[in-house]
């Protein structure tokens, strides 16, 4: 059950926001036991964000998990995303952070894993 959002000061076009939306289901197998079948994804432009003081293009990966994953898994995701987001948003991957979070508790379907 993970759940992806990128956040970025960039525009980002409909075209973009599609091959983004794929490729996120493409790297989450990267953690073992997820799929794109259970991935939800979000894509958001145009935010008033910054980094380091700079108003360059700049994006946070937000990556939440059902469950646990090792910081093996953790470290080829990160560097996979923020490589991709990098290329499609044409940002730096210094200029992009990732952020993981293990969640206890999950609700779907009118009920909870």
């Amino acid at each position: 059950m993970p759940y992806i959002e990128i956040k970025t000061n960039v525009h980002v076009k409909e075209s973009v926001k599609d091959e983004l939306h794929h490729m996120l289901g493409e790297k989450i197998t990267l953690i073992p036991g997820k799929t794109e079948r259970w991935l939800m994804t979000d894509v958001v432009g145009d935010k008033s964000m910054s980094f380091a003081g700079d108003t360059a293009g700049c994006a946070i990966v937000e990556v939440a998990l059902f469950g646990k994953a090792t910081n093996e898994a953790y470290d080829a995701l990160t560097a996979a995303l923020c490589e991709s987001v990098g290329t499609a948003l044409d940002i730096p991957c210094d200029r992009v952070y990732v952020k993981y979070e293990e969640v206890d508790h999950w609700g779907w379907n009118k009920m909870n894993f």
